[in-house]
């Protein structure tokens, strides 16, 4: 199976994203879309729409998607199995405003 997993590097959907494709010991190319300008202009140009996360599971693109969306995708077409393994981690929620604030970036002034 290949997997391209178009992610934010903080980010609390992408990172439900990530436990999920571990969860069930899947290899996937995490796909940085913040620091890479032309990564992020692929995923809109293959989703058709700006929003993360963004995973193509073998040329089929799940846009702006959940890890439990992903999850419910891999299952429902006999992916993977269901497995109990715990995920460490929010698999269906996105940053709290303690992570935002972590990740805003400060003014610089420059005189």
């Amino acid at each position: 199976m290949k997997i391209k997993a178009y992610l934010k590097p903080q980010c609390g959907w992408s990172n439900g994203v990530r436990v999920i494709l571990r969860k069930h010991g899947l290899e996937f190319d995490d796909i940085d879309i913040i620091n890479n300008r032309a990564n992020y202009a692929e995923m809109v140009a293959k989703s058709g729409q700006p929003l993360s996360p963004c995973v193509e599971i073998d040329g089929v693109m799940l846009a702006d998607v959940s890890g439990e969306e992903v999850e419910n995708y891999l299952l429902s077409n006999d992916l993977v199995k269901p497995s109990d393994a715990p995920v460490g981690a929010a698999t269906n929620a996105g940053c709290s405003d303690e992570d935002h604030a972590k990740m805003a970036t400060k003014t610089i002034r420059f005189f």
